[in-house]
């Protein structure tokens, strides 16, 4: 049998860990913070420890508050989560996309609207970070780059990841053969620092290292490079749209895999839901539409 906590201590001992205040918490939770203070107060009592240190005008998490306050945040973002979407299975279609934000505001969402026309009936909520953080329970699918393996998850390919270098076109007339990279401001990513390396050894340049400006995502290098700052190593889809609108010029021929791809990812459950199902036929479609490296 399930032992479940005090759950109105709970959303009050939360609310109140999260904000730093017992007239914060009741404020969201719509009730009095004399309210709040006695469910915390019983919850404590029920655990056999306190949760805070109360000190004037200062609520200060204790060590198992703090431990217990980080758990259940994630786990009541949740619920919530899933709540919305099975009430939403009465009416309209939730799906829940978890995606890292460069995709997101560099490929998926441009496209939002064609999803839109095509599925009016289901709505999509994204939540970025989903590409390099654990796969939530609650989210529907996923987007991801790597290799495909995942446990417990199903994993469809989408794109390949091709590495090209990219820059501004006035930027691009001077750059002939791919030693003349030498000469110029190679900017990097943070979390791939291993891009760089991988198309000059390719390029026959595994001499020449990249020590331009480093930024924390590629989505922040492709702005810079579009901005003449210098030339950022592109990856496919991120590049696409900007290469045939002109924006960015990839100006040598050679595509480099990264390894891997980008995959969208599920459980397995969730085939045969008809959000989901929708969904994965439309971004496959889309997908396939891109324009080759």
């Amino acid at each position: 049998m399930r032992r479940l906590p005090f759950l109105n201590g709970i959303r009050a001992f939360e609310a109140a860990g999260r904000t730093g205040s017992f007239a914060a918490a009741a404020a969201e939770l719509h009730v009095s913070p004399a309210a709040i203070s006695r469910m915390v107060k019983l919850l404590e009592a029920r655990l056999g420890l306190p949760l805070f240190e109360r000190r004037a005008n200062r609520l200060t998490l204790t060590a198992a508050g703090l431990r217990y306050r980080t758990g259940l945040t994630g786990l009541l973002d949740s619920l919530a989560g899933l709540t919305e979407e099975v009430a939403g299975m009465g009416g309209r279609q939730v799906l829940t996309l978890g995606v890292g934000p460069t995709f997101a505001i560099r490929w998926l969402i441009p496209r939002l609207a064609e999803w839109q026309r095509r599925e009016p009936g289901i709505e999509v909520r994204i939540t970025t970070g989903g590409a390099g953080v654990p796969f939530a329970e609650d989210w529907t699918c996923g987007i991801r780059l790597g290799d495909g393996h995942w446990p417990g998850l199903v994993a469809q390919p989408l794109f390949a990841a091709d590495l090209t270098p990219v820059c501004a076109p006035a930027l691009a007339r001077r750059l002939r053969r791919p030693e003349d990279l030498a000469g110029e401001s190679l900017l990097r990513v943070a979390h791939a620092p291993e891009d760089w390396p991988r198309w000059l050894a390719a390029a026959g340049l595994p001499g020449l290292v990249a020590g331009g400006p480093r930024f924390d995502f590629y989505g922040h290098a492709l702005q810079a490079a579009a901005d003449g700052v210098g030339v950022a190593m592109g990856i496919r889809p991120y590049i696409d749209d900007d290469l045939a609108a002109g924006r960015l010029v990839a100006p040598f021929p050679r595509f480099v895999s990264k390894g891997g791809g980008w995959f969208l990812v599920h459980q397995p459950f969730r085939a045969g839901e008809p959000a989901f199902d929708a969904f994965a036929r439309w971004i496959m479609d889309t997908a396939q539409a891109s324009p080759p490296a």
